[in-house]
């Protein structure tokens, strides 16, 4: 329910109470500095957009070669890499403003 930019917490739902939004399921893998830079720009970044977003860490190497992931932090949206490397917020916002593009923000 946070609203200002913060470090997103392990299994924290952001704009949880915005229940009319989808519900997408994000793992950010990567070593505890660069993710929770990372999460906090993508707090910033998407807090304002018509979508939720269930959130974890996975700071486990071997967990991150299995699934073919090569840089810190690598953010996995359902199950599909989804944006890899430190981007700007900017970056985050565009991406994730596309995804909801194609698949529509369920706002309508």
């Amino acid at each position: 329910m946070n609203n200002a930019c913060h470090t997103m917490s392990e299994g924290e739902i952001l704009n949880d109470g915005q229940t009319r939004y989808p519900l997408l399921h994000a793992v950010l893998y990567g070593d505890r500095i660069s993710t929770a830079k990372f999460s906090k720009r993508l707090s910033c970044a998407i807090r304002y957009l018509p979508l939720r977003v269930h959130f974890t860490y996975e700071y486990d190497t071997l967990k991150a070669v299995e699934k073919g992931i090569t840089k810190d932090p690598t953010l996995v949206l359902d199950g599909e890499i989804f944006l890899e490397g430190l981007v700007q917020a900017e970056t985050i916002s565009e991406a994730f403003v596309k995804r909801l593009a194609e698949r529509g923000s369920g706002d309508r």
